[in-house]
């Protein structure tokens, strides 16, 4: 272990960098999906073939929708640099950074969760109509049970996209060890400290999600 990755350590700014990563990644893919999950939903119910179609909403949706899922995330985090600082008060640090990695997953989340709701078999919302089932009591007594494996699986791309992202946050002030003391400095062994800690962090998250998929589908087959 050489001296600079030894004092990172020992001061604790490798662990908190770890730590910082984690928070920024879980928190900002909740967010995302308290924003997405609900715009997905009406994308799928308004959308061709959903149970209450609205052309004219599920097109300026989808169209807000792909304008931002189209810009590319640094290009994004600098042009939302203003609306971080009306929201959080700043433009630099974590709490920047988590407001533009909300921005930037929230509408890749609701076309995941479009789709994942129009995986849903026809069939099942066509039973709980013939039994007079509202729409809202579809939405949430049929296309958000039934879907909720592929939700869950969406949200776990969901957070591995948010993690890579993240690794932008030292453009910011947003920390980012790999950068600053790794890149910046040349010191490749703490680069690839990050990257393996980083691999680490998403094989963590895929492995859970996928086990919490797995038994939710069990669940529901039952």
């Amino acid at each position: 272990m050489s001296d600079i990755l030894k004092q990172l350590w020992e001061t604790g700014t490798l662990s908190r960098g770890i730590w910082e990563t984690v928070y920024m990644t879980f928190l900002s893919t909740l967010i995302a999906y308290i924003v997405g999950l609900p715009l997905g939903v009406v994308l799928a119910v308004t959308g061709e073939g959903g149970i209450r179609p609205m052309r004219w909403l599920n097109r300026a949706l989808g169209i807000i929708v792909n304008v931002f899922r189209s810009i590319p995330f640094i290009v994004l985090m600098v042009a939302m640099l203003p609306v971080a600082k009306v929201i959080v008060g700043t433009s630099i640090g974590n709490a920047a950074m988590i407001v533009m990695l909300v921005i930037a997953a929230a509408p890749y989340v609701a076309r995941m969760v479009e789709s994942s709701l129009k995986e849903v078999s026809p069939g099942v919302i066509e039973a709980a109509q013939s039994m007079g089932t509202s729409d809202f009591g579809i939405i949430r007594k049929v296309l958000i049970p039934e879907a909720k494996p592929a939700l869950i699986v969406g949200a776990v791309i969901s957070a591995v996209t948010v993690l890579g992202y993240s690794a932008m946050a030292a453009t910011i002030g947003g920390g980012g060890i790999a950068i600053i003391w790794g890149h910046q400095r040349s010191h490749e062994d703490i680069i690839w400290v990050c990257v393996l800690l980083i691999v680490l962090i998403v094989q963590v998250i895929q492995e859970l999600g996928m086990l919490l998929a797995r038994k939710t589908d069990r669940r529901v087959r039952k």
